[in-house]
């Protein structure tokens, strides 16, 4: 994708964006925390600031970032509750990317401005009850019925299933094929019968970010709603835009680091024992060395990453590696900054409490560290075969 923005129109956006998370979205993540949603008024200006369509060309209405450019803001916006990216990047991500990728042009046409606007939300339906990391064994089914596909099977842990107008159905269209070459995308639209969306699931973490189950019982939709309007394209369009979704996770997880890292120190330097800082207590020190030279690492591998994938290089291992790397590091950082505030850092409604526990599932989406592990090794070792 083609830089759209050049650099100095992108950095007073960030400025903006810098400006927005610290007068709007940080004052708000208490508000969040308790209700389990992120204001409507907030809403409304993400829709207006034009964050759900960040990666969406201009010509369907949206800003044209290139993955670079997104890594940048998703740092930016990584430093206030998780759940404020959740509202737009469902749009930004899967919902929109396969469809531009690997979407006809009328189904680009139908969907990307609305995706654009924030007019349409979207969720990605790939995990199943039986298949997580194994995304290939999916059993959901599409059958061709003349000029429609009918639609059974069910979702599981689907990000933003509540909140979602359309729902990118991944499913296998050949009964025949128990590979990933035998499943198609399919786009559901809300209100179509047979299609449900459970109750949204208590979590651990990321409160105002709903992930519900989704079940579909003879779901018919009409042909023309296969993304790419031709079967098998699915599972292969997944795979091209997942690197660009695995380095917005770990943008987002040096996001929380910078915060976790920034809350961490302020409280080092005001907090007193033994009639001084406990800033100056060379082990809070070495707690502090190490989050910062671990946020310091994945800020730049991630950027090497997403500056790879704007380029059109194979970003692959890259991608990878940065989230493996910093969706594991934010883990350890947030753990070390409880340790420093003690109990402060363990009581309900500090960020650092909410940071520790809403950082875990960055371990999980997008490809679960040990996934990457695989991933990273076997690409690795395909140069000494």
């Amino acid at each position: 994708m083609s830089d759209n923005i050049d650099e100095e129109s992108f950095a007073a956006f960030l400025d903006g964006m810098r400006r927005f998370v610290r007068e709007r979205l940080v004052p708000a993540e208490q508000q969040v925390e308790e209700e389990d949603e992120v204001p409507d008024s907030i809403v409304m200006e993400m829709m207006n600031l034009g964050l759900f369509g960040i990666g969406i060309p201009p010509e369907y209405g949206g800003l044209g970032l290139t993955v670079a450019q997104e890594a940048r803001l998703s740092i930016v916006l990584g430093e206030a509750s998780a759940a404020f990216r959740f509202v737009f990047m469902p749009n930004v991500g899967l919902g929109s990317r396969s469809i531009l990728i690997s979407g006809t042009d009328a189904q680009k046409r139908a969907y990307l401005p609305r995706l654009a606007t924030g007019a349409l939300r979207a969720c990605f339906c790939l995990t199943e009850p039986g298949s997580g990391s194994d995304a290939a064994s999916l059993r959901t089914a599409a059958r061709r019925d003349g000029d429609f596909y009918v639609i059974n099977g069910s979702k599981r842990f689907i990000s933003n299933a509540p909140r979602a107008d359309i729902f990118v159905v991944m499913a296998r269209t050949d009964a025949q094929s128990s590979s990933g070459a035998g499943i198609s995308a399919i786009i559901v639209e809300r209100g179509t019968p047979g299609l449900q969306v459970g109750p949204a699931e208590k979590k651990l973490g990321q409160r105002g970010a709903p992930i519900a189950d989704v079940t579909f019982d003879d779901v018919r939709v009409p042909a023309e709603n296969l993304i790419g309007g031709r079967e098998g394209l699915g599972f292969s369009t997944a795979m091209k835009v997942l690197d660009a979704g695995r380095i917005s996770v770990a943008a987002s997880a040096v996001g929380m680091a910078r915060r976790i890292i920034d809350e961490a120190s302020r409280y080092a330097v005001q907090r007193t024992q033994f009639g001084q800082p406990i800033a100056k207590f060379q082990l809070i020190q070495a707690m502090l060395a190490d989050s910062e030279t671990e946020y310091l690492a994945g800020h730049a591998l991630t950027l090497q990453a997403a500056e790879t994938l704007s380029r059109g290089g194979d970003a692959r291992n890259l991608a990878a590696a940065a989230k493996y790397f910093c969706s594991e590091s934010v883990s350890r950082i947030a753990d070390r900054a409880v340790q420093i505030l003690g109990g402060a850092g363990y009581i309900s409604g500090h960020p650092i409490e909410r940071f520790y526990r809403d950082s875990r599932v960055l371990r999980i989406y997008e490809g679960t560290s040990q996934i990457l592990q695989l991933v990273i090794a076997r690409t690795m070792l395909k140069g000494f075969e």
